[in-house]
């Protein structure tokens, strides 16, 4: 791969992980710690994310066990899950909080697989936005006689490879996530 076309890849590649990102924190019935991972505390004036400052771990399949180092934090912990959009009440048994994920009817997952659609398709748009910046900027070298017609032709057909390569991973990503929402 060209040092021209390398940026726009990596780029893309920050692109997908966000998407992955992103639908790691979709709940599919099933205990997922990745549904914390964007919720904060209030510890001693410090905004903390709660892997940071707890020790979360699967009990069964639908259990999540939520056990604070600092027992006095376990209030500001539910209290941050209370105001978070994950949808799950915590209990509290002193010691740890407990989220119960709840079984998702099937009309829930016919609209999380639509979620999940969406989120691929906007990836993919901000896939095909990098490739035309790169379009973009590569005829602008060709304009400024940086690179020769040639050199630019070569570079749109790298950038549209790195562009197909990527989309068929979004797709991909979207797939396994759309087959796990669905499995009952």
């Amino acid at each position: 791969m060209s040092e021209y076309v390398q940026p726009y890849q990596d780029n893309m590649n920050k692109s997908i992980d966000h998407l992955r990102n992103d639908l790691a924190a979709i709940r599919a019935g099933r205990a997922n710690p990745a549904v914390l991972d964007k919720i904060t505390v209030d510890y001693y004036g410090v905004p903390t994310k709660i892997n940071q400052m707890a020790a979360i771990s699967v009990a069964e399949a639908r259990i999540l066990v939520i056990t604070p180092w600092d027992a006095s934090t376990i209030r500001n912990i539910q209290r941050a899950i209370l105001a978070s959009d994950i949808g799950i009440n915590p209990t509290d048994d002193g010691r740890s909080l407990r989220l119960v994920f709840p079984q998702l009817t099937e009309e829930r997952r016919r609209e999380l697989v639509k979620d999940i659609k969406k989120m691929g398709e906007d990836c993919k748009v901000a896939i095909r936005n990098i490739r035309r910046d790169g379009v973009d900027k590569f005829k602008a070298l060709e304009k400024k006689s940086e690179i020769t017609e040639d050199d630019l032709k070569d570079l749109q057909e790298e950038i549209q490879k790195a562009t197909d390569a990527s989309i068929k991973t979004v797709d991909e990503v979207v797939k396994v996530k759309e087959t796990e929402i669905l499995e009952v």
